[in-house]
């Protein structure tokens, strides 16, 4: 039996979540919605992992590289399938002559017909997506590379809606949004649990639930008078860099190494934006950082050019789907 990596992760938790599984009932799926069981024979594993690994588990920058996924290898029917084949998500390669797969197609809403991808719901837990690559008998690594990038696509398009959905779960603060735009000359779509507070032309939406030593996603937006679009990514950090000294709760820095600057397109306006990193000045006594989003969009018929900045504090937690729901928010900016 090949099991890739280390099963010791999920294992632990199984336990505890089959003990309260009812006894005549298909049990809740569990795991993270970004953690994939790979499920194809051993054979097939041997030949294409690195290209699973690959594809599946690209990385993003935070305050380090961090995969999007996990990829977790089992064999079908080896020790450990009767409790990872429940997890949530799942990604099955085979052919029609593989049990594993028959199961998938038994429970497909559809018949599935066609070589492909196919993703199949609650097939051995409630709440499971199965994402099948259906194969000809005899498939070899060239025929399942094409499907590969095609399938990463389709998961991560999915999380970051799972990500958004989370985010939204309180509510839309549509008064805010309405308040905004009379009162200030824009408007953003914030959850209800975002707090908001403002100080001149400069507006603080902070989220430091349910603990602000372990959890703060921040937006900051300022803007200048008359608009200008000669503003360099060393003077954005310089006013980045002030707006956070004189409004932010800790003064913090950009940090300039592995800053990644763009060009976004922010509802039809052209716009400016680097990703990098924020951390506390040296003499602060106690380190801190996260990552961040900035980005200045100029709004011509206002002669105003807009800073909207986007942190996250996150100590010791997966960061992806945090840095999802930020970047969700500054696309909602609307200026009026």
């Amino acid at each position: 039996m090949i099991i890739a990596r280390s099963l010791s992760w999920p294992v632990l938790f199984i336990a505890s979540a089959l003990a309260i599984t009812a006894c005549n009932e298909v049990p809740l799926s569990y795991g993270d919605a970004n953690s994939i069981i790979a499920v194809m024979s051993t054979e097939a594993w041997a030949e294409v992992q690195d290209d699973v690994y690959s594809a599946l588990e690209p990385t993003v920058i935070t305050v380090r590289a961090e995969k999007t996924f996990t990829v977790t290898y089992q064999e079908p029917g080896a020790a450990y399938w009767e409790n990872l084949r429940r997890f949530r998500q799942m990604v099955v390669v085979g052919s029609r002559d593989d049990h594993w797969v028959q199961e998938v197609l038994e429970d497909a809403r559809e018949p599935i017909t066609e070589n492909g991808i196919h993703q199949v719901y609650d097939v051995w837990s409630r709440g499971q997506t199965i994402t099948l690559i259906l194969m000809d008998q005899e498939w070899d690594r060239a025929d399942l590379l094409p499907y590969l990038p095609r399938v990463n696509e389709l998961l991560d398009g999915q999380f970051r809606r799972y990500a958004q959905n989370r985010m939204y779960m309180s509510g839309t603060d549509s008064a805010l949004a309405d308040t905004l735009s009379l009162r200030a000359g824009f408007s953003m779509m914030l959850p209800m649990v975002y707090r908001w507070q403002t100080r001149d032309s400069v507006y603080i939406f902070r989220n430091d639930n349910p603990d602000p030593s372990e959890l703060i996603r921040q937006i900051g937006l300022t803007w200048i008078t008359p608009a200008s679009d000669e503003l360099r990514q060393d003077r954005v950090v310089a006013w980045r860099n002030e707006m956070a000294e004189a409004h932010y709760t800790e003064p913090q820095l950009v940090v300039l190494e592995g800053l990644v600057e763009r060009r976004v397109d922010l509802n039809g306006i052209p716009s400016y934006e680097f990703q990098s990193q924020w951390r506390n000045p040296p003499d602060r006594g106690w380190p801190a950082g996260g990552p961040l989003i900035t980005r200045v969009v100029t709004c011509d018929s206002q002669d105003r050019t807009y800073l909207l900045d986007a942190w996250l504090y996150a100590p010791g937690k997966e960061k992806y789907e945090y840095m999802i729901q930020l970047e969700t928010l500054l696309n909602t900016f609307k200026c009026l």
